[in-house]
């Protein structure tokens, strides 16, 4: 953290980026998470429009054959309590990355999200858990 206690660098403080991989093109980038307390409640900040800036942390990833899962990471490589990770879950259109639909978590992401089908329904499991939280599995239905 910098002057005032908000961050010397400009936002995204965390991305997702997507890259056409046959060409290495950027086709989209959107911030990984909501803007931390820290900064959007910074009396320094009072009257500013802070849109989202993503949070500092490595968040799992999965991709499928239309959507991109992201976690906002577990809360392990920020300060804990400023800037940590979030316990919200989104799905992004993999072609725009739009947000598509979004699930908050009983705690944080602990986990690379994994998927199965069954009976031709598909699921997406993402482990949990924090200090005040014991781990667990988290499965969601894709629809």
């Amino acid at each position: 953290m910098g002057p005032q206690g908000l961050p010397l660098t400009k936002p995204p403080y965390g991305r997702i980026t997507a890259i056409d991989l046959s060409t290495g093109e950027h086709i989209w980038m959107v911030p990984n998470g909501e803007t931390p307390d820290c900064i959007a409640e910074h009396p320094a900040l009072t009257g500013v429009n802070v849109p989202m800036t993503g949070r500092p942390e490595r968040g799992g990833i999965i991709v499928t054959k239309s959507l991109v899962f992201a976690g906002e990471g577990s809360g392990l490589f920020a300060v804990p309590g400023r800037a940590s990770g979030g316990p919200m879950f989104r799905a992004y259109d993999k072609s725009t990355g739009t947000v598509v639909g979004e699930f908050e978590l009983p705690a944080h992401q602990t986990g690379i999200p994994m998927t199965y089908m069954l009976d031709d329904i598909q699921y997406i499991v993402v482990a949990v858990g924090n200090r005040d939280y014991p781990a667990e599995l988290v499965a969601l239905t894709v629809e």
